[in-house]
């Protein structure tokens, strides 16, 4: 608590509020709530009249009663402002321009704000980041070191489920979302914060990805969306009032209107979405781009990789081409990512549609989970059982739905999540595959745990498999067609 004393307090005076300050008054106390002040004054009958010392028995009095810490106490010679705090809040914060000025936002609204940034990946200059939220007045700041946990406990559950959304989104926003949120209300829990907050729109899915996992993790906390907020959004309509809203407070941002598009960067991918983007039709530019080159301009000669699977997930990548590998999680993928990028893996241009039912349009870069979906699927269609993977396959289907939708911490979720793991248990192996001109080419595969019998498959073999059996099957299969074609013919003899 910060004490302003009013400069009519004497030295006598402040001996006297010494000397009271542990005493009880039974004077009332009026008081108004504005906002996060607090104005105390004495009845009017004896304004004027009470001396500090009795003022602060008052304050003392009222401290008790209504049960508040004050950050600030000011006294005039009437009257006590008590500057309240709203709370504490955890802001996921980016050090842009969106979570700048809502950190300078919640502030203003009277709350204490602590800045968190994770570290899942993206090109970031974290002690700027650190040094622009002091700046603004951030009351502590977290910067979170997550790309390890990011991998292991987000990418390769993904990688084990073939996840994808709508056919061709790999999902690095989706599966961000919640490794992010997890240490959000962490460092809320830790430091006692009533409140979380984050940046994103009203409009998209972020804010539904944000708050679920908040609310799973952290059922009693309580959620402060600015750009659901109508005194937030109709004050800034638009970047240009943040910019404005920026420049009036200070805040320094990378960002300035002439930006045409949004982009959010991680270990899994780059998207961009938004300006001139928003037009389906605009083409996207050239220079766009920034985790991968263009295919044409990409090298001459490929890499040729070895990927090595346990249990699903990748536990070694060999570079054939030079001898170079990794063997580490964290490792791995960000030297798949180098390869790919090198070699303009992992582009796509899409429509897809939103969990709150619109369809937006978005540009992802994907290089290091576009191979490793590719290598993925070649060693787990070598050693998954027929029936066991068409199962696996709706699952995945039914995993990238959850986890696009904002559902990793449920509780279908995490059955699905454990159904997956299961059918993983035999996909061991390795894959060979080219890297080259925007493309991965799969050149061959060996597991000790494989279902291929090259005995039995082969044409100069006949091994166990005896070829008269095959007309009983086709004749057994054939029944319903037959019944299909008489019912189709006694239809046509009916018109």
């Amino acid at each position: 608590m910060v004490l302003e004393e009013a400069p009519w307090l004497s030295d006598v005076e402040k001996e006297g509020r010494r000397i009271h300050q542990n005493r009880c008054c039974t004077s009332s106390l009026s008081c108004s709530d504005r906002r996060s002040d607090l104005l105390l004054r004495p009845p009017s009958s004896l304004s004027g009249l009470l001396a500090p010392p009795l003022v602060y028995s008052l304050v003392h009095l009222a401290m008790t009663r209504i049960k508040f810490k004050p950050e600030t106490l000011f006294l005039t010679p009437t009257s006590i402002i008590i500057i309240m705090s709203k709370g504490t809040v955890v802001l996921a914060y980016s050090g842009g321009l969106d979570t700048s000025c809502i950190l300078v936002w919640l502030k203003e609204q009277g709350y204490d704000v602590i800045t968190y940034l994770a570290n899942i990946g993206q090109d970031e200059d974290f002690e700027a980041a650190r040094k622009k939220a002091e700046s603004l007045g951030a009351k502590k700041i977290f910067i979170e070191d997550l790309r390890k946990e990011f991998v292991e406990d987000f990418i390769w559950p993904s990688v084990q489920a073939n996840a994808v959304y709508e056919d061709r989104y790999l999902m690095g926003t989706a599966i961000a979302r919640p490794c992010i949120a997890r240490r959000q209300v962490e460092i809320a829990r830790k430091e006692g914060a009533q409140f979380v907050s984050h940046g994103a729109t009203g409009k998209g899915n972020d804010q539904i990805r944000f708050e679920l996992t908040c609310y799973a993790l952290y059922p009693e906390v309580k959620i402060i969306a600015p750009w659901r907020i109508p005194d937030f959004y109709n004050r800034f309509r638009g970047r240009k009032d943040l910019m404005e809203y920026a420049q009036k407070f200070g805040i320094p941002v990378p960002v300035t209107p002439k930006a045409p598009w949004s982009m959010d960067a991680n270990l899994m991918h780059i998207s961009y979405e938004s300006g001139i983007l928003e037009n389906p039709k605009s083409q996207a530019p050239p220079d766009l781009y920034l985790m991968t080159k263009n295919p044409a301009d990409s090298p001459n000669d490929p890499d040729v990789l070895e990927i090595e699977f346990r249990n699903g997930v990748p536990v070694k990548v060999t570079n054939e081409t030079n001898g170079t590998s990794k063997n580490a999680p964290l490792e791995i993928f960000s030297f798949l990512n180098e390869i790919g990028g090198k070699h303009g893996v992992g582009r796509i241009d899409i429509v897809e549609n939103r969990f709150i039912g619109m369809k937006s349009r978005g540009i992802y870069e994907t290089p290091g989970g576009t191979i490793l979906l590719k290598a993925h699927l070649d060693i787990e269609t070598f050693t998954m059982d027929k029936e066991v993977r068409r199962i696996k396959q709706g699952l995945g289907i039914k995993f990238s739905e959850l986890v696009y939708n904002g559902f990793w911490y449920s509780p279908e979720c995490d059955f699905v999540r454990h159904c997956i793991a299961k059918s993983q248990e035999n996909v061991e192996g390795k894959v060979q595959l080219s890297v080259f001109k925007g493309q991965v080419y799969i050149l061959g595969r060996e597991s000790p745990k494989s279902l291929y019998n090259e005995e039995l498959v082969s044409m100069d073999v006949q091994g166990d498999y005896d070829p008269c059996d095959a007309s009983g099957f086709i004749r057994i299969n054939a029944v319903r067609l037959r019944e299909h074609h008489r019912l189709q013919g006694f239809s046509d003899k009916k018109q």
